[in-house]
């Protein structure tokens, strides 16, 4: 009988390691051992602040339709199969392995379930696949066209992601703006043409001083940022909303220009495929795609700190006290 330490939200801004008895393998079940995990800023830190709706129906990883402490949450493991159910392929055995699977030391999935990690990809970066697969999603969504001036809000994770690929197209303007410094020195390294604070004074202007933008995303997770997307972006623009604000609310001016500006929301989630996309892409072709970003973009260089699963809470509160310090923190099992 295998043991595993599975990381547990039991009230807002607590967590705990409870140890836990895994059940024998199925036939077409596989165990895992985690190499490594990463902590999602977005969504799981609303998890662990307690503001995520209690009735939500998550389809992208591996939790109940109904949120309530305690529960487990995370989506991003790696490690390798160390055993198999009576079904499975034994050519998978030892294979490093991707898992939308919560922070635990093991654990027992069905095989089919698992995403085998590529060549050359480190168990680092694997953990990077979700964010990719969203960034590549928001992109895909969005659209970009040739010449356009594009700002993107919110240079986490999943903002990063996606102004690298953006960074890839041939636009007139790539921009950025985040509230770190961090964060928005890492933009500049992709090579943005500048990379701005949105709390500074005058931001708008700086902005808008020249041309509006045709394409803005909001990755900030502030829903307030969604007045200054709709204040610099250009008659008949975009705005993509790839952040989940989960019970943050804030008041939103749709009363000023935008009645006339005939801009777009456009909201955008990895969780389904656009329907304009889906009679040519399914989930397969677009892990593909995303796995080819990661082995392009190596974004493990955004890695600012490694805990033990042990020390898990040491790194929540530091996500939650000093984000200002932090873009992607990584869980090690080893």
């Amino acid at each position: 009988m295998t043991v595993c330490k599975a990381l547990y939200f039991t009230a807002p801004r607590q967590v705990e390691l409870r140890e836990e008895s895994l059940p024998a393998l199925g036939a077409d079940d596989v165990l895992v051992e985690t190499i490594c995990s990463a902590i999602s800023a977005g969504t799981e830190m609303l998890i662990y602040r307690g503001q995520f709706p209690k009735d939500l129906a998550d389809s992208h990883d591996s939790i109940s339709a109904e949120l309530h402490y305690p529960l487990t949450y995370g989506y991003a493991c790696v490690g390798r199969v160390t055993q198999l159910g009576s079904n499975v392929d034994p050519g998978l055995a030892g294979r490093l392995m991707f898992s939308f699977h919560p922070h635990a030391t093991h654990f027992i999935v069905r095989a089919d379930s698992l995403l085998p990690v590529p060549e050359g990809i480190s168990p680092e970066a694997a953990c990077f696949l979700p964010n990719m697969e969203t960034a590549v999603n928001l992109v895909q969504d969005a659209a970009p066209i040739l010449g356009e001036r594009v700002l993107v809000f919110g240079q986490g994770v999943i903002g990063l992601l996606t102004t690298a690929l953006l960074h890839e197209f041939p636009l007139e303007a790539l921009v950025s703006a985040d509230c770190y410094e961090l964060r928005r020195n890492a933009s500049q390294e992709i090579g943005v043409t500048k990379s701005l604070d949105p709390d500074s004074a005058n931001f708008r202007e700086r902005l808008s001083a020249q041309r509006r933008f045709d394409l803005t995303f909001e990755l900030s997770g502030r829903p307030e940022t969604l007045n200054d997307a709709l204040a610099v972006t250009a008659f008949s623009g975009r705005i993509l909303v790839g952040s989940w604000y989960g019970e943050k609310r804030a008041p939103i001016d749709l009363g000023g220009a935008f009645h006339r500006s005939r801009i777009k929301l456009i909201s955008s989630q990895v969780s389904a495929i656009a329907p304009e996309l889906s009679g040519r892409w399914d989930k397969s072709r677009r892990f593909e795609v995303a796995w080819d970003a990661l082995q392009r973009i190596h974004p493990e260089k955004w890695i600012t700190h490694r805990f033990p699963l042990d020390q898990a809470a040491e790194a929540y509160r530091l996500l939650d006290k000093n984000p200002q310090e932090t873009i992607q923190v990584i869980f090690h099992y080893t």
